[in-house]
């Protein structure tokens, strides 16, 4: 068992006295996993000022397009973490310690679709918290999707995600012996930025986020890391992922990278580029990942 875990099952009698997706289709089936917009890959040299380096502003939204289908009802509950709104789903019937999942959502924002896919992870057995990096807006345009991702101040959201990481650890409905983090697209990206800048965590799971492929960099990551891309993706294509996989072993970060012959944002359901066989299959490996490394399974 970790120091960290030890200290906090001592710590929880105090604790417990300081106490207080892009979309998904309407009712997806529970082997599915969650998906949608890509985020911005790393710009080769040369490329152009854009969202992504390799596609221009209007190509990288252009592959967005957000449906209306109602998620189904939250049954999660609104907490603050860093002076923000978060999303926190429990397990039902769940007492703590409970092993724990920071979920960052999606370039539309913290919306009821990314609520109805932390509430699934929370079935699986998990404390599921959703940050918003938006503070609080809602993208229902690529336009203004656009506009949100921007204005994200890189310090700003690398201390949201690590005060999440530090709630889960800390909140006495939670005290998670264990943490991991997983974002898709803009999520995914930072799901890796959290697993840069936060050496407890457990276990790191990105879908086609930007990467980092500096292996000076990648060496600060202590946590496991799982990568699921699309060979067919324009936004984070094959010889970017092939860079990202080389700089994680020369980095000796334990990780795996999964790899489709689908676009970009196949795991997505609600999507045009939606695989079903490639997004079950990965969501499989996502589930047994998380496991392993948050329950030991």
């Amino acid at each position: 068992m970790k120091l960290r875990s030890l200290l906090l099952r001592l710590a929880a009698p105090l604790a417990l006295l300081a106490a207080t997706a892009c979309s998904a289709s309407s009712s997806p089936p529970p082997a599915e996993p969650p998906g949608g917009a890509a985020a911005p890959a790393p710009a080769p040299s040369g490329a152009a000022d854009s969202p992504t380096g390799l596609l221009s502003e209007e190509d990288f939204k252009a592959l967005h397009q957000l449906r209306s289908d109602k998620a189904p009802p939250a049954r999660g509950q609104t907490v603050e973490v860093a002076g923000t709104r978060a999303y926190l789903s429990l397990p039902r019937d769940a007492k703590p310690p409970i092993p724990a999942l920071v979920v960052v959502h999606e370039w539309w924002g913290l919306n009821e679709h990314i609520k109805h896919w932390t509430d699934r992870l929370a079935e699986d057995g998990y404390a599921a918290l959703a940050v918003d990096m938006y503070g609080g807006k809602v993208a229902t345009t690529p336009d203004d999707a656009m506009a949100a991702m921007k204005a994200v101040d890189e310090a700003k959201g690398i201390e949201t995600v690590r005060a999440a990481h530090r709630f889960l650890a800390t909140d006495a409905r939670v005290l998670a012996p264990r943490t991991g983090s997983i974002g898709w697209c803009f999520g995914g990206a930072w799901s890796l930025k959290l697993a840069l800048n936060e050496p407890e965590l457990d276990a790191a799971v990105l879908y086609y986020g930007r990467l980092v492929t500096d292996p000076a960099q990648l060496k600060a990551i202590k946590a496991p890391v799982l990568g699921v891309f699309g060979n067919m993706d324009k936004g984070i294509p094959p010889e970017v992922v092939n860079e990202f996989d080389k700089a994680l072993h020369e980095a000796s970060v334990e990780h795996e990278v999964l790899r489709y012959d689908a676009d970009h944002a196949f795991a997505n359901p609600s999507g045009e580029r939606y695989d079903t066989k490639a997004a079950a299959d990965a969501w499989e490996k996502v589930r047994r990942f998380l496991a392993a490394k948050l329950k030991g399974q």
